[in-house]
């Protein structure tokens, strides 16, 4: 479809995202493979592995991405230019029939002239929700889907009354931005107050207005778990399995599916997810993580608009993997089975553990032998291996999760 009818379809203005108004794309689009290119905005691990699988299908991609050497465009055709260039989105608009993203930190006005220029049945009131962690809780409540007390915060002040309320301990967090621990602090003490209030907000002094910061009282959890729904052009919804998800030093280190709580909750926080994909209308998939209290109450912590690093394990473990789901979702094809084929653990390759990952896979594993685990490693292909940053992940396919996290730890390469 051209750029006349795309206008025609009804797509909103930079000032109406600003706003948070939202004008549906239009009547759902049934885009066939063979016939359809893809545009994806961003081009690192996720966009890389949503084109493999629609590759597969007979999809052809196109990415967005300032890196030069970019994961996605290692396997794509690729535009090197900066997120905000607006020639570029441009570009970008003309070569695809229908645009997708694979992190939600957007800007604004790239993707108001996005869904002006092309289709992108995603929207971007989602967008605008979900890049404001103020935003999103009020969201999440509207839809009637509990979160953890917070409140607003824009001073040391206001940070010291929100304390009082809440109690303590908490967790302080930007409003905007920040992944992977970063940009938030956990406040134990009152004499923490000023220090994470500095952390956060580097170079604030005491009495200093602050960008727009957000405190959530701590919840006191059994485990985290996280769901992966999507939802069709049309309307359909299904659900990934919950994952149980353990973080060290604030990034992801496990998600083991099945999640070790009871069927009850399973089924809760599939029903949650889905309630919180139709509520806010979204086209693609919604990653909603959340608490697990000891007295099994569920409470939402965050929300991602895209494929999730928790929903990796759907990759080998389940009939559909996460990526083609969303790949179905935007092109309006009929959603794919969800069922989970075989028990799984998915382990985070950082960069301290790249080098003896790879070199592992030319050994014989006598581990997974002796346990009756079959390791799947995916690797991301990105130029720069860093402490800390995600390079890739294994999924462990065993017969009981207890075994998949045995094999972790007898190959004693994520003790650092």
């Amino acid at each position: 479809m051209r750029q006349e009818e795309l206008k025609a379809a009804g797509q909103k203005s930079e000032a109406q995202v600003q706003a948070g108004e939202d004008k549906s794309p239009g009547t759902p689009r049934t885009l066939l493979p063979g016939q359809t290119t893809i545009g994806v905005l961003g081009g690192g691990q996720l966009g890389r592995m949503m084109a493999l699988d629609g590759i597969a299908m007979g999809y052809r991609f196109v990415a967005l991405d300032p890196a030069a050497d970019a994961p996605c465009g290692q396997v794509t055709p690729q535009i090197t230019a900066a997120y905000n260039d607006r020639d570029a989105a441009r570009e970008l608009a003309q070569r695809a029939d229908v645009i997708t993203y694979e992190f939600e930190n957007v800007d604004a006005g790239v993707a108001a002239l996005l869904t002006e220029e092309s289709y992108v049945p995603q929207g971007s009131a989602l967008l605008y929700t979900t890049q404001h962690r103020l935003r999103e809780k009020a969201a999440i409540e509207a839809a009637g889907v509990p979160v953890a007390p917070y409140r607003k915060v824009g001073s040391l002040a206001e940070l010291t009354a929100a304390a009082d309320e809440l109690g303590l301990p908490c967790v302080l967090k930007t409003a905007t931005g920040g992944y992977d621990g970063k940009g938030q602090a956990v406040i134990r003490q009152q004499d923490e107050l000023e220090a994470a209030f500095r952390q956060v907000v580097p170079g604030a002094a005491e009495g200093a207005e602050a960008p727009e910061l957000v405190l959530e009282k701590f919840v006191k959890f059994q485990c985290e778990i996280s769901v992966i729904a999507a939802r069709s052009a049309s309307g359909e919804v299904k659900s990934f399995p919950p994952a149980e998800n353990i973080h060290v030093n604030n990034i992801l280190h496990l998600s083991i599916v099945p999640a070790r709580v009871a069927e009850e909750i399973r089924q809760r926080a599939c029903e949650l997810a889905e309630r919180l994909v139709t509520g806010l209308d979204a086209v693609g998939l919604l990653a909603v993580e959340m608490f697990v209290t000891e007295d099994g109450e569920l409470f939402v912590n965050e929300l991602a608009p895209r494929p999730h690093n928790s929903g990796h394990y759907t990759m080998d473990a389940c009939a559909t993997s996460q990526f083609e789901q969303h790949i179905r979702a935007i092109c309006n094809l009929p959603l794919g089975d969800t069922s989970l084929l075989t028990p799984v653990v998915m382990v985070n390759v950082l960069g301290q553990h790249l080098d003896g990952v790879i070199e592992r896979t030319g050994q014989a594993d006598g581990a997974a032998g002796k346990l009756g685990v079959a390791p799947k490693l995916h690797i991301y292909g990105k130029t720069e291996s860093k402490t800390g940053r995600k390079m890739g992940h294994i999924n462990l396919l065993c017969k009981d999760t207890g075994d998949g996290l045995s094999w972790v730890e007898q190959t004693n390469l994520w003790r650092n």
